[in-house]
């Protein structure tokens, strides 16, 4: 009854086009409920759910992410993001598809500071896109890498998807951060090498000059501090992610309030009410979760499904394939929060009985989800670039595909070659090479 119970209970409730909120919490409620032997009483069942909300809830790294939501928008609505464009463009402007590239380079620098894909390319694509335009740059190209460039907010830490996966599964969010370099530093320079190669010989190039070089620098030197004092501080073990997300706020509200005087202060209760917003349901969302996983883990779920993969499924090399396939395929229907609560609990455990390291199988998880963000039909990415470009989205499915094949190269090299995680974490054991 149980299983073919949560079965009729998720149909039920899809049918109805009920959030992932109700179903996440009729689905522990059933499990509490029904699935043990001898099933609880309804009071015992409620008083469990309750406790492992206030469980959940008392994490000190749960603060991290409304923090760095808060960073994020604070920068949008000042002129942080603009002043790391500019620094970008004057650097770049000699190489083929110089401005392209700048494009980029600020998608992954800004990342490196909000954590957030929409926010990323919301920030960095509405500025850019009008200059991409004009300089010469095909709407389709422009749009494309816009709306990819942006999805390197997930994967470039710190993160907030990563630090929803540590609280699932158990590691370091500060391993994970680390381990996210590597793979980020890889997509970026895929992002690069596709902008010289479509646009480096139909845009006429810049050059150099001294005088905009000098003031974009002492412009944007502020801007440019920020990701590296919040990063320095969480990799040298100066600070923790929870920490650092604190101090990302205060830089952003000293900085744009008080030294660029791009934001007034009149307008930042209506920022954090934009913040609480986004948060809201989500909160709730995982800490559901985590009480569900609290369950399955009680009941050995996970190590009985692990237990039968194992019977089916020989080597990690069979595992990797089938999980990416598996990814894929949920991140075209899924937003990348609701996989991770609902997916990483269950798989992680199955990637470490195959000898792949959790920090590892986390970022392979992570890159599946970010290329679900260029994917229809729930591709967010896809929906931002159409609202904020002001295009059909077919237009922008269109102009992401050839990134996806670049993103789908990128995700191989990360899930056979360990040491693009591992290897700033002094660790390289993981997937064995095929």
């Amino acid at each position: 009854m149980g299983s073919w119970g949560i079965l009729a209970l998720l149909v039920g409730l899809i049918f109805l086009r009920q959030p992932l909120i109700v179903l996440m919490g009729a689905v522990t409620l059933y499990c509490y409920y029904f699935l043990p032997e001898p099933p609880l009483e309804s009071f015992r069942e409620l008083n469990s759910v309750i406790g492992d909300l206030f469980f959940a809830g008392d994490k000190e790294i749960l603060l991290a992410i409304p923090l760095f939501i808060i960073a994020g928008n604070l920068m949008t609505h000042g002129s942080i993001a603009r002043r790391l464009i500019r620094i970008a463009e004057t650097m770049t402007a000699p190489i083929p598809g110089g401005l392209a590239i700048a494009a980029v380079f600020s998608c992954g620098i800004f990342a490196a500071i909000s954590g957030s894909s929409p926010v990323t390319l919301i920030a960095i694509g509405g500025l850019m896109y009008p200059s991409l335009t004009k300089a010469g740059y095909p709407t389709n190209f422009s749009m494309g890498l816009l709306a990819s460039g942006g999805t390197l907010g997930i994967i470039i830490p710190p993160s907030i998807p990563m630090i929803v996966y540590a609280i699932m599964v158990g590691v370091s969010v500060t391993d994970l951060f680390i381990a996210g370099i590597g793979p980020g530093i890889l997509l970026m320079s895929l992002l690069m090498l596709y902008s010289i190669i479509r646009a480096g010989k139909t845009v006429k190039r810049g050059k150099w000059v001294w005088s905009d070089i000098k003031i974009a620098w002492k412009e944007g030197t502020l801007a440019l501090l920020m990701p590296a004092v919040i990063l320095g501080g969480i990799y040298s073990g100066f600070f923790t992610a929870t920490e650092s997300a604190a101090i990302a706020v205060f830089y952003a509200i000293l900085v744009e309030v008080f030294v660029h005087k791009e934001l007034e202060i009149p307008k930042i209760p209506k920022i954090m009410a934009e913040s609480a917003e986004m948060l809201g349901i989500l909160f709730l969302i995982l800490i559901l979760a985590v009480s569900l996983n609290k369950f399955m883990i009680e009941n050995e779920i996970p190590q009985n499904l692990v237990a039968t993969m194992s019977g089916l499924i020989s080597s990690p090399v069979t595992f990797l394939i089938g999980v990416n396939i598996l990814l894929l395929i949920v991140g075209m229907f899924m937003d990348i929060m609701s996989a991770i609560l609902v997916l990483a609990p269950l798989l992680a455990p199955m990637a470490v009985n195959y000898g792949i390291n959790p920090v590892h199988f986390g970022i392979i998880m992570i890159v599946n989800l970010e290329i679900g963000y260029l994917t229809p039909p729930v591709g967010v990415n896809l929906f931002v670039a159409s609202g904020i470009f002001k295009q059909p989205l077919g237009k922008v499915i269109q102009s992401v595909a050839p990134i996806v094949a670049l993103f789908l190269i990128g995700l191989m090299l990360v899930s056979w070659i360990p040491e693009i995680s591992l290897g700033l974490i002094g660790g390289t054991e993981g997937t064995p090479s095929p």
